[in-house]
């Protein structure tokens, strides 16, 4: 969750990139994933998602680079990150794990710097819930990339309505975005992207042994091709 505010202190921007450079020691094969019918845990899923990906890959929102180690070598990623202070360790993080062709870039995801139709894939981890404007970022999203370019995302999500959970994740979102940078524990993501215009979204859903945060989506959403975008205008 890296969607900084411009009044977000410098001091606590250098602690989010340090906790977040410390995580990606982590094996994510200890996170388990419950109600999932095709991955066992989060290193699988990521792996799946991922471990394919070609040509010129734009992720949002990237952190300290947790993700950087499922992609493969060759590809051109490009990185838009809001922390300054997370840069070292991207860099540090591509380095070792011998990405060669990486681009970093200073910005944020509702206003993306980039060429219309000029990606093959975004990906976004835990970023969307703490967006300012989810609606822009998707068309944001949309625009920058390639005709039947894909959208790779894994969010956590709002709990079924009416739920203990849900009551709980209502309740506390003033407290929490305030403590965690704008972060949604409610937010109906699935809704959004059902609605950004996007050909296809196919998602799954389950959940992690974590509280308020525990339900979460994956999948991937398809821009149209320009096939479909000239039968549509005919």
């Amino acid at each position: 969750m890296t969607s900084y505010r411009q009044t977000t202190p410098n001091w606590l921007k250098r602690l989010f990139a340090w906790g977040m450079a410390k995580a990606n020691a982590a094996d994510d094969s200890n996170i388990q994933l419950t109600h999932c019918a095709d991955y066992a845990n989060m290193a699988q899923l990521k792996q799946s998602l991922f471990g394919d990906l070609q040509g010129r890959v734009l992720e949002i929102g990237p952190g300290a680079g947790a993700n950087l180690s499922y992609y493969p070598s060759d590809i051109h990623w490009i990185g838009i990150e809001p922390n300054p202070f997370m840069h070292q360790y991207l860099k540090q993080e591509a380095e070792r794990l011998g990405l060669k062709k990486i681009e970093l870039r200073l910005g944020c995801a509702e206003q993306l710097d980039m060429e219309d139709n000029s990606i093959d894939t975004v990906v976004s981890t835990h970023v969307l819930c703490s967006v300012t404007d989810l609606a822009t970022t998707l068309q944001e999203i949309g625009r920058v990339l390639k005709p039947g370019g894909r959208f790779l995302f894994i969010e956590h999500v709002a709990a079924e309505c009416g739920t203990w959970t849900r009551r709980i994740q209502d309740g506390i979102e003033p407290v929490w975005k305030s403590i965690f940078d704008n972060c949604h524990p409610n937010r109906e993501t699935w809704l959004a992207l059902e609605k950004a215009g996007f050909e296809r979204v196919d998602y799954q859903d389950f959940n992690l042994s974590i509280p308020i945060v525990s339900p979460h989506i994956a999948g991937i959403a398809r821009k149209k091709s320009i096939v479909e975008t000239v039968e549509m205008v005919q």
